[in-house]
């Protein structure tokens, strides 16, 4: 029916929208991870902190490990999200319906303008 097909075209554009949110927030989780590596880890800096290292230093390198590890959860269960997304979208579109497809184009087009 005429308002099945309009709910249709409706999900698969959130769901469009839905993949390219997820794909930009991708990019900010990978952008924070970055920042969080520290920024020396060459041996002699390693050697140093050993030898005469206090609590303090060592509690900060344990905090910027462990905010790394968060951000590279986060970052992995959001690649999930988007493949299963990307898997439905790509489905939806194999059903070669002219309409799901141009709900898939202008939702992908409005996600990335968002």
């Amino acid at each position: 029916s005429l308002a099945g097909m309009v709910l249709s075209v409706l999900v698969i554009l959130l769901l469009s929208v839905l993949y390219e949110t997820v794909k930009i927030g991708k990019a900010k989780v990978l952008h924070r991870a970055m920042l969080a590596i520290p920024r020396s880890l060459s041996q002699e800096s390693l050697a140093e902190q050993d030898e005469g290292s206090s609590d303090t230093s060592r509690r900060q390198h344990g905090t910027t490990q462990g905010r790394w590890f968060l951000y590279h959860v986060s970052q992995t269960l959001l690649h999930v999200i988007q493949v299963v997304v990307g898997y439905m979208v790509m489905l939806a579109v194999m059903s070669y319906n002219a309409w799901i497809f141009l709900g898939v184009i202008v939702g992908s087009a409005l996600g990335y303008f968002v």
